[in-house]
């Protein structure tokens, strides 16, 4: 792809408007930008796309956004004419430009003769999920970045059950979108009456739903009036949403107001990710001020919940995605169970990188656990298929990326359902004299210690997929038999569909393929390498069982050693 043809096309052609003519302008002489903005296109993949901001092909800019709604739109003027009728709905959070993209995408739907509903104001990815179910729209777009860098933004594409688009729906939409190869050829009518509000009530029938999902509300009654909790929106989409159920159960909430702004900048933070404890500093801090028990933070579309909670010591410690995963997992499970009301065909989803403590948890209380790849589409799949099929019931899913759900409202993860169960979890425990952090201990003595941590290694370049990908292609090709301590028991690749034990037999692993390659250690430990579907970073995940914390940071560290040792014999 000839870059600099492509640069000069756009800065002088008269469509392009004078904003983007000046940000062009000013690359003149700047060969490395103009490569990187012109010399390849933003990928549509299962995840939509997400770019740095800017002008050009492989950025986020008006022009992407309306040559990917296009391409949208002619997918579904291929379906009926009950089915186009139906229309869209369009969410966004409070980065920048995200309410411009939103707009632009159902300007570009209603001139194909699409409806399209949009919020009046920010909601996050779950309550857009809820909305396309709600008014059963045949399709929902969402414009969020999720927790990337404040110079990044995104566009989802959600099918009509909620859940982010299949595969074999959004690679028919990838070649309409492949066909428009004059990004500045898409037109737009913006003062349609196809393009509608969004219905008041889908947020008041949101908040309804979740509030069925309450587990403890004896518990609650008696203990959430007194519980210290902080919040922090981190200047996100989650604040109205998370503090309207949290007040709706009688929880007491304070919340850090420096971060309830909607600040596309997320000035106060180095990254508006929750996973990450300097994230959430300012609400620990505000704890400490407080003597509150427990800290919350919600990423800008709200979809992730972090959690800090009290040691023995009185210290906050941030748990992983992976610990508050089990905590929820383990919490649900004993609350039907004790409540009579654990269907006998439950089910738990997560994805294969999530920790494996949750089959010891499973199988404990004879829940049935499935696993999918990284996304939470697949999980979303699969409430799908057990709603058509009735072979079990979903009861929980989790992504080890501080992605939960609980409840069939939404298909995709959502940290408002998630708030709320994380707090009655702790007037739960507050309520039988124990603390979320003693029982966390309790989850370890029981089952075995578990250590689960992921390192990300940083791309950058016009390639960087590329060579992500590469690099994973590349360890299909060796044979490893150990990392560090640990015998490799079986390797699992993906993207074949097959696992090879070490002995050489081999089995299918039905399950929907991607690029990743997986570890089986002995133990039931294992290390786990794939690129990331959403930004420049090849991810590798450890779990590893170990009699206590220490004995398992030391073997992590060794594991972590011998795997980046094993990425730069396959690079070269």
């Amino acid at each position: 792809m000839d870059y600099r043809t492509n640069y000069q096309n756009w800065l002088n052609d008269a469509r392009l408007d004078e904003a983007s003519r000046q940000e062009l302008a000013a690359l003149a002489g700047n060969e490395k930008e103009q490569e990187y903005r012109f010399g390849g296109e933003l990928e549509f993949g299962t995840a939509g796309m997400r770019g740095i901001l800017g002008c050009g092909m492989n950025m986020m800019n008006i022009y992407t956004v309306m040559r990917a709604t296009q391409g949208l739109s002619e997918y579904i003027k291929t379906l009926s004419p009950a089915e186009q009728a139906r229309g869209v709905v369009i969410s966004y959070d409070t980065r920048r430009n995200s309410r411009l993209f939103a707009q632009k995408a159902a300007a570009v739907l209603a001139r194909n003769g699409i409806k399209a509903y949009v919020f009046d104001d920010v909601h996050p990815v779950p309550m857009l999920s809820y909305a396309v179910r709600y008014l059963n729209t045949i399709a929902g777009i969402m414009i969020t970045a999720s927790h990337n860098p404040k110079e990044y933004n995104g566009y989802k594409v959600y099918g009509e059950d909620g859940a982010q688009m299949s595969p074999e729906a959004t690679a028919i939409v990838v070649g309409f979108i492949d066909k428009i190869t004059d990004y500045l050829s898409v037109t737009v009518e913006e003062n349609s009456p196809l393009i509608l509000s969004v219905p008041k009530e889908v947020d008041d029938t949101y908040i309804e739903a979740l509030s069925k999902l309450t587990l403890s509300k004896e518990a609650v009654e008696r203990c959430g009036k007194d519980l210290k909790l902080v919040y922090t929106p981190v200047h996100g989409s989650g604040y109205v949403p998370v503090m309207r159920i949290l007040k709706l159960l009688g929880i007491n909430v304070t919340v850090v107001e420096e971060q309830t702004t909607q600040d596309p900048e997320f000035s106060t933070v180095k990254v508006p990710n929750p996973e990450f404890k300097e994230t959430l500093s300012m609400g620990i801090a505000l704890a400490n001020r407080i003597h509150a028990d427990v800290v919350f933070g919600t990423d800008p579309d709200s979809d992730r919940l972090g959690v800090a909670v009290k040691n023995d010591a009185g210290e906050f410690v941030a748990l992983s995605g992976n610990q508050v995963g089990i905590l929820l997992l383990d919490y649900i499970l004993t609350r039907l169970k004790e409540e009579g009301t654990l269907p006998k065909n439950a089910a738990v989803v997560k994805s294969f990188v999530s920790t494996g403590m949750a089959r010891a948890i499973c199988d404990d209380f004879g829940v049935a656990l499935f696993e999918t790849p990284v996304g939470f589409k697949f999980i979303g799949e699969k409430i799908k298929e057990w709603e058509a099929d009735g072979s079990h019931t979903f009861v929980f899913g989790f992504e080890e990326s501080c992605g939960y759900l609980r409840g069939t409202h939404a298909r995709d993860k959502d940290a408002v359902v998630a708030s709320m169960l994380c707090a009655e979890m702790v007037c739960y425990y507050t309520y039988i004299g124990k603390t979320v952090w003693g029982r966390l201990q309790e989850i370890y003595a029981k089952y075995g210690y578990v250590l689960d941590k992921n390192v990300s290694i940083q791309y950058s370049g016009l390639n960087a997929m590329k060579e992500m990908n590469a690099v994973v292609d590349a360890l299909k090709t060796v044979r490893v038999e150990a990392f560090g301590p640990f015998r490799v028991v079986a390797v699992r690749d993906y993207s074949a569909d097959v696992r090879r034990a070490a002995d050489g037999s081999e089995e299918k692993l039905n399950i929907p393929k991607c690029n990743c390659v997986y570890y089986e250690l002995e133990g039931g430990s294992f290390v786990c390498v794939r690129p990331s579907g959403t930004e420049p970073k090849l991810k590798l995940y450890y779990s590893i069982r170990a009699k206590d914390e220490a004995t398992a940071q030391a073997l992590m560290e060794q594991a972590d050693a011998s795997a980046k040792a094993l990425l730069e014999r396959v690079k070269q």
